[in-house]
C-alpha cells in the first residue's frame, strides 16, 4: 500500500511545485504531507495505520477533484496517482 502513498507523495509535491492555482497548491501540499505520514505509519506497521488511511484516501481524492478540472498534464497526472492511492488506502 505505501508504496502508492509514495508515488502519490511524488506526483503532489510536482505538481505544487510547477502551477500557480493557489486551491490545486493547497490541496497537493496538503495531500503530499498526508501521504508521507501514511506511508511511514504503514512501514512501521503502526497499530494507526489502517485508520490513518481512510484519513489518507479523503485527502487523495479532494487533491484528485481540484486537479482533474484543470487541463494541464501535470495535475492529470496527479489526479491519476492520487486516485490509486485511494484506492489502495481504502482497500487497507
Amino acid at each position: 500500500m505505501y508504496p502508492g502513498c509514495l508515488a502519490c507523495l511524488e506526483a503532489c509535491e510536482g505538481c505544487a511545485s510547477n502551477n500557480t492555482m493557489p486551491e490545486c497548491i493547497r490541496l497537493c501540499r496538503d495531500c503530499a504531507d498526508v501521504c508521507a505520514l501514511c506511508a511511514r505509519l504503514c512501514m512501521r506497521e503502526s497499530n494507526i495505520c489502517e485508520a490513518f488511511c481512510k484519513a489518507c484516501a479523503e485527502a487523495c481524492n479532494a487533491c484528485a477533484a481540484e486537479c482533474e478540472t484543470h487541463d494541464n498534464e501535470q495535475c492529470k497526472a496527479c489526479a491519476e496517482a492520487c486516485r490509486k492511492c485511494a484506492e489502495a488506502c481504502l482497500a487497507m
